[in-house]
């Protein structure tokens, strides 16, 4: 079983490239962000904990992250892989990744981050809020709270995946097909 990690800061674009790696590999898509988002509009109390820290621009504790993962996993156990958009976020959660597919006698396959700079990733935000209608897009003060948190906590994690010989750097400037097509060297 293949696991891909896709990685970058906000609105980097993971969300649209990983809809077509779904598409033309035949893998599930997992989004914290979505799993998140379905929590929320369900109204569970996970979803009302995980709606007060993200209004604010914070993260959610590893430990109700790590359990989406895990019963995401087990939910779908005949796919050819799993795609991770938004996660792991920290190495601690990187090191929880390694066990559970260790578990399961799998490991990520590989690591695709898609590089922007913090001013495209603004913009590309507030753009995404006028489409998408999402409150936690639409404040600049936000998405720069958001921005500072993947800078401080999730690019350590580059680190870890790059002493494993797993990272790979991709632009994520262009057309969406023209940075498709560099996700599919990596792949192969």
């Amino acid at each position: 079983m293949k696991h891909y990690i896709l990685f970058g800061p906000p609105g980097a674009g993971k969300g649209t490239q990983a809809a077509l790696m779904v598409e033309k590999f035949n893998l599930r898509h997992i989004s914290t962000g979505d799993l998140l988002r379905r929590e929320i509009k369900a109204g569970t109390e996970l979803g009302r904990q995980a709606a007060a820290l993200i209004e604010k621009g914070n993260l959610v504790p590893d430990e109700v992250v790590e359990g989406m993962i895990a019963g995401e996993l087990a939910a779908h156990p005949h796919v050819k892989g799993f795609i991770y958009d938004g996660f792991p976020r920290t190495v601690a959660q990187a090191e929880v990744l390694d066990k559970l597919l260790a578990d399961r006698g799998e490991a990520v396959t590989a690591v695709i981050s898609i590089m922007i700079d913090d001013e495209m990733v603004l913009s590309r935000i507030k753009h995404r809020a006028l489409l998408e209608n999402r409150k936690d897009d639409a404040d600049e003060s936000i998405i720069r709270t958001r921005i500072a948190n993947y800078h401080a906590k999730t690019e350590p994690v580059i680190g870890f995946y790059k002493a494993e010989g797993k990272y790979n750097e991709i632009g994520g400037e262009g057309a969406i097909e023209e940075i498709f097509g560099r996700i599919e060297k990596v792949i192969g």
